[in-house]
């Protein structure tokens, strides 16, 4: 039995007036009105209308049980407007997962622009570096990097791609110089960020003469993108840094580029989440504005290596030119 709909039915023939003018309003055969009522007393076990050929009265424990429908009516009207509207206009609480560097320098200015705009939008943000399982922790949003993304199920929209690069602090490379091709690495103290998309044991890294895969050992690991900025400014060795956690240190002198014809870690960066079909608005809005926001800061970062690589070359030409005339 359809207890909710029983109690719609049951509500209408009270206002209407009869089975047949509730029968009448709701597109319904009076018989089936009428058993609808009958149904909703037999399941109560208490008579809610006495009838005569002519006319329906209400017993008492119908008008309190009147009462009782019409708010429980109220509230699934309420409810159901509230959820439709859900669709429609980004409000309510949205849980987003980001990787931990990468939220950092993307994820936190998006949220700011993005709830200027949606300001009945409240989010939850967890930076973490691991892709999690989003039904299980509740995501509504995961933004991940990879190489490719594993067979989940979940519905995924590229925002960008980015990719990895080698640095040093120039103290380092002053002491023990700068290796020329990806071989020499192995005379060098290697610095390993540990990622959930990268092996441990070797740096593949692609260049003009191709791809190469050097293995390297290290004798200090950390997972965190901002951590091994540490580590390089600190003149501890070599290691892998994300465009968007290098390039400002490259830009401001305080670290270098090892290699820097050879790129590492082609990714691109996911927006996933559960579903496309009733995708809730603040979803749907939140995902439009990381596409168009983060696709925008990657090449502005992208740009910004180019110049920097740029002015590096024209220094050392003009070093160059200077050592002949001298």
């Amino acid at each position: 039995m359809d207890t909710l709909q029983n109690m719609r039915v049951f509500v209408r023939v009270v206002d209407a007036g009869s089975f047949t003018s509730a029968a009448q309003q709701m597109g319904l055969t009076t018989a089936h009105v009428s058993r609808a009522v009958a149904d909703l007393e037999r399941h109560l076990r208490t008579r809610l209308l006495n009838r005569t050929t002519r006319r329906i009265a209400l017993t008492e424990a119908g008008e309190r049980y009147l009462l009782r429908c019409q708010q429980i009516m109220s509230y699934v009207e309420e409810a159901e407007a509230e959820a439709g509207a859900a669709y429609v206009k980004p409000s309510g609480r949205l849980r987003i997962h980001a990787m931990t560097s990468f939220g950092q320098r993307y994820v936190i200015p998006a949220i700011s622009g993005y709830q200027k705009r949606y300001p009945d939008v409240a989010v939850e943000l967890t930076l973490a570096q691991r892709i999690p399982d989003m039904l299980e922790e509740g995501y509504d949003v995961s933004l991940v990097l990879a190489r490719e993304l594993p067979d989940s199920g979940l519905i995924f929209r590229q925002l960008g791609s980015t990719f990895s690069m080698l640095c040093a602090s120039p103290a380092y490379l002053d002491k023990y110089g700068a290796p020329q091709k990806p071989a020499e690495l192995a005379n060098h103290a290697c610095l390993q960020l540990v990622s959930p998309v990268s092996p441990l044991d070797e740096w593949v890294l692609e260049g003009p003469e191709g791809v190469s895969a050097t293995v390297v050992k290290s004798n200090f690991q950390v997972n965190v993108a901002e951590a091994m900025l540490g580590a390089v400014r600190e003149g501890m060795g070599i290691g892998v840094l994300p465009i968007y956690s290098a390039v400002d240190p490259l830009r401001a002198g305080t670290i270098v580029r090892v290699l820097p014809q050879h790129r590492m870690q082609h990714m691109g960066v996911y927006a996933l989440y559960p579903s496309r079909q009733y995708l809730d608005a603040k979803i749907s809005t939140w995902v439009d504005w990381m596409h168009e926001s983060v696709d925008k800061a990657l090449q502005e970062d992208h740009q910004a290596l180019e110049r920097i690589g740029t002015l590096r070359e024209e220094m050392q030409g003009i070093v160059t030119a200077q050592e002949h005339t001298s």
